[in-house]
């Protein structure tokens, strides 16, 4: 069993990955858009919407990020959950905040905690809730 993390974009899904590719070193899969899907999937949305992402695949390692751009009425904005990066090497976490937070809202700051020599929780520039997560040397 594997357990991926499937975000939801409000016409930002396409950006963001490319985004997420570079911060990440992610490979991405391909763009699927709702324009290019059989029978009558493309008409449920409106035609500036057609060109939008129905489904993108990421592979980052042996994980994988989705998303995709819902359609404005089925769009409701992240809560209740992080995207937690666990990582080994603090310099790394530092790094990978550094650049995901880029123009995002931070809650914690990258640092040192009882459990973690790098830690840190923000929104990043399209809303998604992330957390990065370093181990401790044992």
């Amino acid at each position: 069993m594997q357990l991926n993390s499937y975000l939801h974009f409000s016409g930002q899904c396409e950006e963001a990955f490319k985004f997420y590719e570079k911060c990440l070193g992610g490979k991405l899969d391909g763009f699927f858009r709702y324009d290019a899907a059989p029978g009558t999937e493309a008409q449920n949305v409106s035609p500036e919407w057609r060109n939008k992402i129905m489904h993108v695949t990421m592979k980052i390692g042996n994980q994988v990020l989705m998303g995709m751009d819902a359609p404005p009425d089925r769009f409701q904005k992240p809560q209740g959950f992080q995207v937690n990066i666990a990582l080994k090497d603090v310099a790394e976490g530092q790094k990978v905040f550094n650049a995901l937070s880029e123009k995002g809202t931070v809650s914690v700051p990258f640092g040192k905690t009882f459990w973690s020599p790098g830690f840190a929780m923000f929104h990043d520039r399209f809303g998604i809730p992330w957390m990065i997560n370093c181990e401790q040397a044992m």
